[in-house]
């Protein structure tokens, strides 16, 4: 089966989601659990604000569930050719510190297409403004558009039996280009601008810059994930997707069995990080990139592991690039992670 549209054509491609998505304080706790964040400034408002934040904080990728959201209408609605997608690669580069009570609204774009031994590789960019205006965080996802001829032909019936009743795969937006097949169009909030406050505030992390040097390692981390690790992280996130709690779709998708989701990992890999840091908003920026996934078996739990070092560091700013390492049962879950992050 190909793409129903000229997927090329539609770089560029852009709405607004009208509402705005309400951070919770009861959210930020869920999402803190499902990835194992027991840092106490996701949990307790005096331990935040000894951070100096006016609520909790959210942790670092606790914005893909606002993003999961927002993406709906592109993915199942404008890219509708596609039976699946598989995420490949994440960035997010953060600007302002994401609290309680924050209220989000998502610019969402196609921002590029790559044709890679006969995949569609697609990047959909989501930038994120807060109710002063100011953009908190952009975050950059690239996935594969699977089709029928890349899975089990009956996938797709499988999938509509067991996915949760009422998932609605569109989401109010207001459409910045009415013609999909139109060209690209400008930004529709030219008046937006990032906030300084992630890379001008005084960081309260347990480590001095003076305390670290290229080649220095962090302490080693072991995470443990169950199906109901999975299952609970789907309800959480928002990630419906078959192929990490039901072993027939997974199956059908042609994996060993039932596989962690990738944003699961990426958020158990920032909290390595920022559990080693102990200020949340020090990270200002993560990438990944998956390179294998996290298998976990009905019978037994999996594991995931997770070294990091420093790989490089900026006297001027104060600031060190982290590599971080994950593996689960010998095999690297991340081909490549790095996080930016500033110091004391």
């Amino acid at each position: 089966m190909e793409a129903a549209v000229d997927v090329a054509g539609l770089v560029g491609h852009r709405y607004r989601v009208d509402d705005y998505y309400e951070v919770g304080r009861e959210k930020i706790r869920e999402y803190a659990r499902a990835v194992q964040d027991f840092h106490p400034a996701h949990w307790s408002e005096d331990a935040a604000g000894e951070l100096g934040y006016a609520g909790l904080i959210a942790p670092t990728t606790f914005i893909s569930t606002a993003a999961m959201l927002a993406n709906r209408r592109l993915l199942h609605t404008v890219l509708s050719g596609y039976d699946m997608f598989v995420q490949t690669d994440q960035i997010f580069e953060m600007y302002k510190p994401v609290l309680t009570g924050d209220r989000l609204v998502s610019d969402v774009e196609l921002s590029s297409v790559r044709r890679v031994a006969g995949k569609d590789l697609l990047t959909i960019t989501n930038t994120f403004t807060d109710q002063t205006g100011d953009i908190v965080q952009i975050m950059h996802t690239t996935v594969v558009g699977i089709t029928d001829g890349d899975v089990d032909a009956d996938i797709s019936d499988r999938i509509e039996r067991v996915i949760m009743s009422g998932l609605d795969t569109t989401s109010p937006t207001t459409a910045v280009s009415a013609d999909v097949d139109g060209p690209p169009v400008t930004d529709p909030d030219s008046t937006a601008r990032l906030s300084p406050i992630s890379r001008t505030r005084v960081p309260r992390t347990v480590l001095r810059f003076e305390d670290i040097a290229v080649g220095d390692e962090l302490p080693a981390r072991s995470v443990k994930l169950t199906r109901g690790d999975l299952v609970n992280y789907a309800g959480v996130s928002g990630d419906a997707n078959p192929i990490h709690w039901h072993d027939e779709v997974a199956a059908l998708a042609g994996l060993p069995d039932v596989i962690a989701h990738g944003m699961l990992t990426m958020g158990l890999g920032a909290g390595f990080v920022t559990g080693w840091l102990g200020d949340p908003a020090a990270v200002i920026r993560y990438g990944v990139r998956l390179s294998n996934y996290t298998v976990i078996e009905a019978a037994s739990a999996g594991t995931v592991e997770f070294t990091g070092r420093i790989k490089s560091v900026d006297a001027d700013t104060r600031t060190a690039v982290v590599v971080i390492v994950a593996k689960s049962a010998g095999r690297k879950v991340f081909g490549l992670a790095t996080a930016d992050v500033r110091l004391a």
